[in-house]
């Protein structure tokens, strides 16, 4: 800790919000969360200090259609992971209100009880109109709670239905909640879900119904594996398993899962394979926002508009103009 201190000394301000993430203030990380989820110009200096520190966090994804008891469950596994004395990171991906663009909060809500642990960390993201389950911001937010201490990341999805298949790209390990007599089976085989999942987990298990969803999800993913299932001479098969995530009832079961999936994902390779995976699609999702930028810098250009103009008079096409467009981009850089 004194060369942290050594290098937030020197390291101004943003290495003495990591320094003190580091030590568990909650209120550095939070201020960590919010210049990421902001796109502060500190971010590439934030994302630098805390490169070192990430990769040492179990992140487990939990996704299901909106109703399932997604924030229940999470709040459930967070109270089962914390009996084990495992520090806990939470980013509860919220649907934006359309009028103020911010987060609704409703898993700050249900997560009380665990307000004033001090090993747990609770966030909740707007998903700020950004597809797939997610904020934008989730990837460098997971690195924050990574680089702060926490043994285990928890990434609750939006629950948009049959678009949030993106936590599986987020996660070492994806868990898809389903509950019965709300026509999950389908929507899970429509929305990709069945290749995504690594541990199924159909709660309101007290329900009528449950033998049929839980029967239905095995007949399902038994009929092929997924491009998650991993090596070809040690598959993993996931389990199925039901839970009252109300009542508590089954949470165990599903933290042991969990643990075996990590066991796996280390034993088999795979744990590298997906964070190296992971982290190629980081780098491609901010190379593709510099040019992005780059392009809009140039509406107005008067290179942007020759190459428009010979569009329209039929001397290049729309294809060999963007050639030049991001040849010229090249150059640029």
């Amino acid at each position: 800790m004194a060369a942290t201190s050594a290098a937030s000394a020197a390291g101004g301000p943003v290495a003495d919000l990591v320094a003190r993430a580091r030590d568990g203030q909650a209120r550095a990380v939070a201020r960590l969360i919010s210049l990421v989820e902001d796109g502060s110009p500190l971010l590439r200096e934030v994302t630098a200090a805390l490169s070192p520190y990430a990769g040492r966090a179990h992140v487990v994804g939990i996704t299901g259609a909106p109703g399932v008891g997604k924030s229940t469950s999470t709040s459930a596994l967070v109270a089962a992971l914390r009996a084990e004395g495992r520090r806990v990171g939470v980013l509860a991906v919220d649907p934006s209100s359309p009028f103020s663009g911010g987060a609704l909060l409703g898993d700050r809500v249900r997560m009380q009880e665990h307000a004033l642990d001090p090993g747990v960390f609770i966030r909740s993201m707007a998903s700020r109109g950004h597809l797939g389950g997610l904020a934008s911001a989730t990837p460098q937010a997971i690195r924050v709670l990574d680089a702060a201490g926490c043994d285990v990341v928890l990434v609750e999805t939006v629950g948009v239905g049959q678009s949030e298949v993106e936590v599986a790209g987020a996660a070492d390990t994806t868990l898809v909640l389903l509950a019965p007599g709300m026509g999950d089976g389908v929507q899970a085989a429509k929305a990709g879900i069945l290749e995504i999942g690594d541990v199924f987990v159909v709660n309101k298990a007290d329900r009528e119904g449950v033998e049929a969803t839980a029967r239905e999800l095995r007949h399902m993913i038994s009929l092929g594996s997924g491009p998650r299932s991993g090596p070809a001479d040690e598959p993993w098969s996931p389990p199925v398993l039901r839970t009252v995530a109300a009542r508590g009832e089954g949470i165990d079961e599903v933290v042991d899962a969990v643990a075996r999936h990590h066991a796996w994902l280390v034993r088999t390779g795979e744990l590298d394979r997906r964070r190296s995976a992971r982290a190629a699609g980081e780098v491609e999702a901010i190379a593709f926002g510099m040019l992005r930028e780059r392009v809009g810098d140039l509406r107005g250009d008067t290179r942007l508009d020759a190459l428009a103009a010979r569009v329209l008079a039929g001397e290049l096409d729309p294809y060999a103009a963007a050639d030049q467009l991001v040849a010229g981009i090249t150059v640029r850089s």
